[in-house]
């Protein structure tokens, strides 16, 4: 048994650091999926089996153990990074501004109710009450950017580490009674305020049928004499609305694809693609609103989504593709991450985009070929732009910034670096002719692997010290700032939303998950409003909160440690 007893306790083996990070992950994650009164920590336990393995002295060499972290670390925050960058600018059009100004209350307030007890207690560092920080807010990257901005600016690698080890023991104790806050906070709300779910479900109901966001299609028949004989182009002109005719039926049954020249006439009937609140308008000026189904009649004109996968296309206009005169084509929407915009000219392509046309099939399969439409090519992983980002990203967190009364030169570190460049990259890549587009598959798997390296690591280097800090009176002091922290600055914020703003229970669940970037608060939101509309404010609130989570638990470092 001598091979069984080198494979454990050579450290600096490669064997030995695949088992145990194996090991480490796949029982954290097994165990994360466990519930208790319908929760679930998640990937989060893969943090509480390093600590037991470092606690018994089992992990694997610390220089190993500190790269894997920070690569494990620049793969999260990355493919976090591109998974909010093109909603993090659209959250700030309206909409998602009150949301959003909600959020960031939030966070400011658990910051002020951090060192509210930092100041007042005064028996813990900076770095352990940011670690209590992080697990009271649920947010590992904020944990892994403030650990990297205290190993950056410290003089002493040893004491760094130490307080490094410390930060994360905070989390530790703090992060499992953070998510049963949260919860606790959604249902002290809906007790407080008497939520009737019934009623929430019938308002959130009739808002999604009024909800401008979606384009809307109708069929319109021309019986207003003073439009007859206009051109579509004049038509846009009387009618200062985004919309689109996609096919015309002429009285006599002939269907077209109608051009800005082609004339309207009396008996017309438009196929109209508009935004729901603007039918109104369209009636009143052309004439009622018909029930008729275009893709049941016969002829030769039909609609089809194309899968824009050539990279050619990527970053180009849809006014750029001339489709009416090279193709005889008309665009209606474009589907984008399963949201449905209008086709204006304006409008951007991006690979991974589903363009509606419709004209002649055989038109729409030339068009086909040239933009791609193969889903094989999607599964194919851009590893140049992932590449790319990265090492921008490094570059860029690497660059000092000097700061008014800082002795030390701020920098954005493996956190900040890689998730402004990701945001950027994936918003405005495609002016670099960079294939920002990534499987939700392959990027879910970046993101898991990422954070499991991470928190396997923090554990196994934080293990060996973690009994005796944390199981006595400091640890259980710990867990009650961590409640504190995570618990008032919901209640607060929960009754603003509800009483002077007036929102949707449902959202302002949505709206406490995605403050503090929680999934299985998500979860229990969703599993309680039975819709998706948890998610709709969780996911408008992410991007903002995620990145200001990050940046300021490094600044809290970067002034106070």
């Amino acid at each position: 048994m001598d091979w069984l007893q080198s494979l454990l306790i050579e450290k600096s083996s490669i064997a030995h650091i695949l088992l145990i990070y194996a090991f480490t992950i796949f029982v954290g994650v097994r165990l994360g999926k466990v519930k208790v009164l319908g929760v679930s920590l998640g990937v989060t336990f893969v943090l509480f089996v390093g600590l037991v393995i470092g606690h018994f002295q089992l992990g694997v060499d610390a220089g190993v153990a500190h790269f894997v972290r920070d690569f494990g670390l620049i793969l999260f925050i990355y493919s976090i990074g591109i998974q909010v960058g093109p909603g993090f600018f659209q959250s700030f059009k309206k909409g998602g501004v009150l949301l959003n100004g909600l959020a960031v209350m939030i966070v400011a307030l658990n910051i002020v109710v951090m060192l509210t007890i930092f100041f007042a207690d005064g028996r813990y560092s900076i770095g352990e009450m940011v670690g209590v920080l992080s697990g009271a807010v649920t947010n590992t990257p904020g944990l892994g950017a403030a650990q990297q901005t205290l190993l950056d600016i410290s003089t002493n690698a040893d004491a760094a580490a130490a307080q490094s080890e410390s930060m994360a023991m905070g989390y530790a104790a703090a992060y499992p009674l953070g998510v049963l806050g949260i919860i606790l906070s959604m249902i002290l709300v809906k007790v407080f305020f008497k939520v009737k779910l019934e009623k929430e479900t019938a308002d959130i109901e009739a808002e999604n049928e009024q909800s401008q966001l979606q384009p809307f299609v109708k069929t319109i028949e021309v019986t207003n004499a003073l439009v007859d004989g206009q051109t579509l182009l004049h038509l846009h002109d009387i009618i200062n609305k985004n919309f689109v005719v996609s096919r015309l039926k002429r009285p006599d049954g002939d269907i077209i694809i109608p051009t800005s020249q082609t004339q309207i006439g009396l008996g017309d009937k438009l196929y109209i693609v508009m935004s729901q609140q603007d039918e109104e308008v369209f009636t009143s000026i052309l004439g009622p609103a018909i029930d008729m189904s275009w893709e049941t009649k016969t002829g030769p004109v039909v609609s089809r989504r194309i899968l824009v996968t050539n990279s050619d296309y990527n970053g180009r206009k849809i006014g750029s593709l001339r489709l009416h005169m090279g193709y005889q084509l008309n665009a209606t929407r474009v589907n984008r991450a399963g949201l449905d915009l209008l086709a204006n000219p304006n409008l951007t392509l991006q690979v991974g985009d589903r363009i509606t046309v419709v004209g002649n099939i055989d038109d729409i399969n030339r068009l086909a070929t040239q933009m791609g439409n193969s889903m094989k090519r999607l599964h194919e992983p851009n590893m140049i732009t992932l590449f790319v980002g990265i090492f921008l990203g490094i570059l860029v967190g690497s660059i000092p910034i000097a700061l008014p009364g800082m002795s030390v030169p701020m920098k954005l570190g493996l956190a900040g670096g890689p998730l402004i460049v990701a945001i950027l990259i994936s918003r405005f890549g495609y002016k670099m002719h960079l294939v920002t587009y990534t499987s939700s598959s392959a990027a879910l798997l970046m993101r898991e692997l990422g954070i499991c390296l991470f928190l396997a690591s923090v554990g196994m280097l934080s293990g060996e010290k973690f009994v005796d800090t944390v199981f006595n009176v400091q640890g259980a002091t710990w867990v009650a700032y961590g409640f504190l922290i995570t618990f008032l600055p919901l209640m607060i914020v929960g009754i603003i939303a509800r009483w002077k703003h007036r929102l949707n229970y449902y959202t302002i669940m949505g709206l406490m998950s995605g403050s503090y970037t929680d999934p299985p608060a998500l979860a229990y939101g969703n599993k309680t409003a039975n819709s998706d509309a948890p998610a709709v404010a969780y996911s408008t609130v992410y991007p903002l909160t995620m990145f200001l989570r990050i940046i300021t638990a490094q600044l809290l470092i970067l002034f106070l440690a």
